[in-house]
């Protein structure tokens, strides 16, 4: 009789994929499957009018996605039994197992709540075997139903079941909650753009752009194709392609790249790429078809428990002699596979709330596991380990003019600019009480540099090669002070009063307060290697390397470019954490094997991020390394509590005759202590909360 159960459940199992096959290869979707269960008794009402888990597992994708969670619990229906079916069905499949022997006529009952209960496990195993090629998790728990199947012990198979379906629910639970999306990545172009034809500025769509038309861009006009400058001239933000917060001078000959930002002046530009060419089009299509990306890794409850696999089958085919079949049952039963999947999620979890008490938000639970193993540490420049915003170093008068003179006509002139340098001018303005208030928009020029007239005063404001467009004299001296600074790999803001230079304002990158202390703290954690890698010149980014004992720099790196390094040095075997802000940060990001970002950020590094620092500042990175150091060992003891468990279960075989009953007993246990385990790290950080708030 047991041996006529198999073969009905198989039989179902094998229709039913041969039924799934034909309707793939016939694309037409016949109600085939719902009639020939019918065919099997009305009493299938009880169970539902629809089957509609066996119809939606039809599809081999689908039906791992249903079973293991991937679809709202809300959406998944068996008989019209609402939210986490398996249950249902466990305990529909234990209770017909009772009332089999007194009331034959629910047998056909029992055998279809048996076939719902097992197809999923049937089919995950299928697919491990054939589509991948391996003996995981889901064919260990198989070969155990079918023992448990053969020898009647189907209490067991319903607990069993329930066990494997609810810790993939929890596995899948933890991999959808704890992915990252990408959102919008770029400035989104204009939809219309200012052309000229014949000498006449005319407006276009966005999509009839071609290549060497000429674009006219103005102020605040996001450019919306590559090109090169062919008349006029601008400041252009770049920093969605370099993170870098100076604003770059363009003129002439110069090339200028699609989503940057026009923030005064006016140019025009022939155009030499568009659409899918641009170069931020191309670093979006990387993006979005990064080959590497962290979505196919394995969480490692699961790959420790595809790795007992092949041992548990090995023991229970050298005990078959022993122990015989109802001995195998129960020793299949003993492998930890479904609990250390339950239980590493939930370690995890319990330490990615610790880490939102720290202000850590991790978006990828795989990124906290191997922070662990990180060995070289990737910082960006300017944004990550200094402010975006640099501050004024010194100022250097000339022609009789004092310092706060000199900032309150910078201050005047920058005023409604809105840029990293025009804001360090302004705050510091303010902090000194230096009068300045907004000119008139009449006497308001902006250009290459910035022109404004103050009462009687034509004042300058710009670059080196602004004042000297504008016929600025500049001595062989003051043309050494700006070397000078440069050299310091420092930028400079040259102020002219009338025909005159006035004065040389030192702008100069604002280390965050925190860096030197957490580059400390990381290499006291193990960390080889530290660089920089920036879009940044070549002598700030050298001074600052210096100053912090960074192991290595890389300079002028365009983002593809900051990605390769990325990958060559985990060619080489490194374990890579890249820490950025920008967009030019984000293939290098994805490439790497864990990325953080701080808040604060643009929106895209902190979607591409696995992790953000929610302070806005690194202080948190070297908390973040001990807690993935604290959740291995958690781990590690977790996972021994699983073996011991399997181990008193094995022993209880051979020596005291365990049957499943009893197994399904140790494994609660081990499975009670494992939680306990798992909440150590949790209960800890409430007492060390509850410490500091007493003092």
């Amino acid at each position: 009789m047991l041996f006529l159960d198999l073969g009905l459940i198989s039989g179902l199992y094998v229709g039913t994929r041969l039924i799934s096959k034909f309707r793939k290869k016939n694309g037409n979707k016949i109600g085939l499957l719902g009639r020939k269960i019918g065919l099997l008794g009305r009493e299938i009402d009880l169970l539902g009018k629809k089957v509609g888990l066996l119809k939606k597992i039809n599809n081999p994708e689908i039906a791992t996605e249903i079973e293991i969670g991937e679809h709202p619990p809300e959406k998944i229906s068996v008989g019209g039994m609402v939210n986490q079916p398996h249950i249902y069905l466990s305990v529909v499949t234990t209770a017909l197992t009772v009332l089999r022997p007194l009331y034959p006529i629910v047998y056909p009952l029992h055998i279809i709540s048996v076939s719902l209960l097992v197809y999923p496990i049937f089919r995950l195993a299928e697919k491990s075997l054939i589509e991948e090629k391996k003996a995981k998790a889901p064919v260990l728990t198989s070969i155990f139903i079918v023992a448990c199947i053969t020898t009647g012990q189907y209490i067991g198979l319903a607990v069993g079941s329930l066990f494997f379906l609810s810790t993939k629910r929890i596995v899948a639970k933890t991999r959808r909650d704890l992915k990252n999306k990408l959102t919008g990545i770029f400035n989104e172009l204009p939809d219309r753009v200012w052309v000229l034809k014949d000498g006449i500025e005319i407006e276009i769509s966005l999509d009839a752009l071609c290549v060497d038309d000429i674009i006219v861009s103005n102020t605040g006009n996001i450019i919306p194709a590559d090109g090169v400058v062919i008349e006029g001239a601008a400041m252009v933000d770049q920093h969605i392609l370099t993170g870098e917060f100076q604003p770059s001078e363009k003129t002439v000959g110069e090339q200028v790249f699609a989503s940057t930002i026009v923030m005064n002046g006016r140019i025009q530009i022939k155009v030499e790429k568009t659409g899918q060419q641009t170069t931020v089009a191309k670093i979006d299509e990387i993006l979005n078809n990064t080959a590497d990306f962290k979505s196919d890794l394995q969480l490692k409850g699961e790959k420790w428990a595809d790795q007992s696999v092949l041992p548990m089958l090995g023991i229970s085919a050298v005990s078959l002699p022993v122990v015989h079949l109802f001995g195998v049952a129960a020793i299949l039963n003993c492998g930890f596979e479904s609990r250390i999947m339950m239980l590493a999620p939930l370690g995890t979890l319990n330490h990615l709330n610790i880490a939102s008490r720290k202000k850590i938000f991790i978006k990828d639970g795989r990124a906290l596991e191997q922070v662990s193993q990180i060995d070289t540490v990737l910082f960006d420049k300017t944004g990550t380990l200094t402010s975006e915003q640099p501050e004024i170093g010194k100022v250097i008068c000339y022609n009789g003019y004092d310092e706060r003179t000199i900032l309150s006509y910078a201050a005047t002139a920058e005023c409604k600019m809105s840029h990293p340098i025009a804001r360090a001018i302004v705050e510091k303005a303010t902090a000194l009480a230096v009068d300045f208030s907004a000119p008139d928009d009449s006497n308001y020029t902006m250009g290459y540099g910035i022109s404004v007239k103050i009462d009687t005063h034509l004042i300058r404001v710009g670059s080196i090669r602004f004042m000297k467009v504008e016929g600025i004299l500049i001595s062989e001296t003051m043309e050494k002070v700006v070397d000078d600074f440069h050299e310091k790999g420092h930028s400079v803001v040259m102020l002219a009063v009338n025909d005159q230079l006035a004065g040389i304002i030192e702008m100069q990158p604002a280390l965050r307060p925190e860096v030197v202390d957490i580059i400390a703290g990381l290499r006291a954690r193990g960390v080889k290697h530290l660089s920089i890698v920036s879009g940044d010149q070549e002598k700030p980014v050298q001074k600052l390397a210096e100053t912090l004992g960074m192991d290595s720099y890389f300079a002028e790196i365009l983002p593809e470019n900051k990605a390769s390094i990325v990958e060559q040095l985990k060619k080489e075997g490194r374990t890579v954490c890249f820490i950025g802000d920008g967009i030019n940060d984000t293939i290098a990001m994805k490439k790497a094997d864990v990325s953080i970002s701080l808040s604060g950020a643009t929106s895209v590094a902190t979607d591409v991020a696995q992790v953000v620092l929610m302070d806005g500042s690194l202080s948190a990175l070297c908390d973040m390394f001990d807690l993935s150091k604290n959740l291995k060992t958690n781990s590690k003891t977790t996972l021994g509590i699983m073996l011991a468990g399997t181990a008193v279960n094995v022993a209880g075989v051979f020596w005291l005759h365990f049957g499943v009953a009893t197994t399904i007993l140790v494994n609660v246990t081990s499975l009670v202590f494992g939680v306990v385990n798992t909440t150590i790290p949790l209960k800890k950080e409430n007492v060390e909360k509850i410490n500091n708030h007493s003092y």
